[in-house]
């Protein structure tokens, strides 16, 4: 079986083991966790961490972990030479991530052993912007942010980072006909109080990002009957 969560935003760890248990995921299973996996909340790191070690679990790039990766300069060694390193752009993308409620995650990563923090970089860095994966007689395209830029003439592989990490799709938006692209990154709330902490399913598309930055708790979706958990 196939499960997919998205922006789990530093989600407590037993919190999610909790929905993988209520599922019935086992060790012949496959996770794919479609980004923003740390931020906002506390436990964004341990998250990656255990993700780390899993060997059917997958991360998919987030908006997030990509600004976490402009940022790694903040975790180096301060010398002469990383200052002179700086520029306008590095600076803006710090600002950006800490807008964006990096802190608790620029916390923990401070916490950690040197090589520790070089070893969860190493993995962000080799993170797929997106999978496509077959289930139950089904194609999935898996990403984070949906498709900007969306062309049915389009081929995946040509797509740009922004395009598959901040793009905000509408309900009206259609993507392709013969795969169903599964994506988080705008929580399903911001379409309308009617879909708080519920995924959004349509013709062509399904977002499952039920709002775990905020106030509500992640979800999975088992890609081969398309059954919804919840906590």
């Amino acid at each position: 079986m196939i499960y997919v969560t998205a922006d789990l935003h530093g989600f407590p760890l037993e919190g999610l083991k909790t929905l993988l248990e209520k599922a019935g995921f086992t060790a012949q299973d496959e996770l794919y966790v479609l980004g923003d996996v740390i931020d906002r909340g506390p436990e964004g790191i341990t998250l990656l961490r255990w993700m780390m070690c899993q060997p059917n679990v997958e991360l998919i790039l987030g908006n997030h972990e990509e600004m976490m990766l402009e940022s790694a300069f903040l975790l180096e060694e301060i010398t002469q030479r990383s200052l002179d390193a700086l520029t306008p752009e590095t600076l803006d993308a710090l600002a950006n991530w800490l807008a964006n409620g990096g802190a608790p995650t620029i916390s923990a990563l401070r916490a950690l052993p040197a090589e520790d923090r070089a070893y969860i970089f190493d993995y962000l860095r080799d993170a797929p912007l997106f999978e496509i994966v077959s289930a139950g007689d089904r194609h999935f395209l898996l990403t984070h942010s949906g498709l900007g830029g969306f062309s049915s003439e389009k081929e995946i592989d040509d797509y740009g980072r922004d395009e598959l990490l901040w793009n905000r799709p509408r309900l009206t938006d259609r993507y392709y006909e013969n795969v169903t692209t599964v994506f988080g990154h705008t929580p399903t709330v911001n379409y309308g109080q009617e879909f708080a902490g519920k995924a959004i399913v349509t013709e062509t598309w399904i977002n499952i990002d039920t709002g775990a930055g905020w106030e509500f708790a992640p979800m999975l979706l088992r890609l081969d009957d398309l059954q919804e958990f919840y906590l």
